[in-house]
């Protein structure tokens, strides 16, 4: 079932886990598949994270031209892409190692400095082919890629020009020890069209509703994706 839940967000019911995977996979292959028969390229970021990764992984069944779709991340924390806790080796086990052709921009390259990180993926943002979609998700604490509640450098994110930013998480629980990051800024998402946000149990649900009653973007950073420009959120959702 979808329904518009406010003018800023579309929230998708699945009746289950299958149709959850089905339908987000569907979704993104429609995207991607409309993205290269008008541009003959497309990109999207991908999350990290358990819950997104049945749905990459449904993905790959879809009889696209790989060698045409460009991808990058929206967060990673300051590890190696071969450390088995990053967004890279997520999104590589789940997606690409099964997506032959396709080409794949990490966050962290080893032997730079997280600065130059940084400028690296700014500049790639900037000269790259503009992604036609982004998958997030959203914490209990309202967080969205790495957009930290309560971290010292979310208001710099958050003011950033740039689509990228470097963002310390020292103090926020659910940063856990992976304290340092690099995170899409709300100048990221802005120019985004299809931003699809992945959401499982009640509890997500719940906290989405608190966020939507709320204009507080230092408290639920999530409202970073919700008030992009473009096309509302659109919120994959099952219990």
């Amino acid at each position: 079932m979808t329904a518009a839940i406010s003018d800023r967000v579309t929230l998708i019911r699945h009746a289950d886990d299958e149709a959850w995977i089905e339908g987000v996979a569907a979704e993104m292959a429609g995207l991607l598949e409309q993205d290269i028969a008008n541009h003959g390229r497309a990109r999207m970021l991908l999350s990290g994270g358990t819950t997104p990764a049945p749905a990459y992984q449904r993905l790959t069944e879809h009889p696209l031209e790989w060698a045409r779709v460009e991808v990058g991340l929206a967060d990673e924390r300051w590890l190696s892409p071969q450390d088995h806790d990053s967004n890279a080796w997520l999104v590589r086990d789940s997606f690409l190692n099964r997506a032959e052709g396709a080409h794949f921009d990490p966050l962290v390259r080893v032997g730079q400095s997280i600065a130059d990180c940084v400028h690296t993926a700014n500049l790639m943002a900037e000269h790259s082919r503009p992604p036609c979609l982004v998958v997030l998700g959203m914490g209990n604490d309202g967080h969205t890629a790495s957009l930290f509640p309560g971290s010292k450098d979310l208001p710099h994110a958050l003011a950033s020009t740039h689509p990228y930013a470097a963002l310390d998480a020292t103090g926020c629980p659910v940063a856990k020890h992976w304290h340092l990051r690099i995170t899409l800024t709300p100048a990221g998402l802005a120019p985004i069209p299809n931003r699809l946000l992945l959401l499982r149990g009640k509890q997500k649900l719940d906290v989405l509703e608190t966020v939507l009653a709320s204009n507080d973007i230092e408290q639920y950073p999530v409202l970073a994706a919700i008030n992009a420009p473009g096309n509302p959120l659109r919120v994959h959702w099952c219990a």
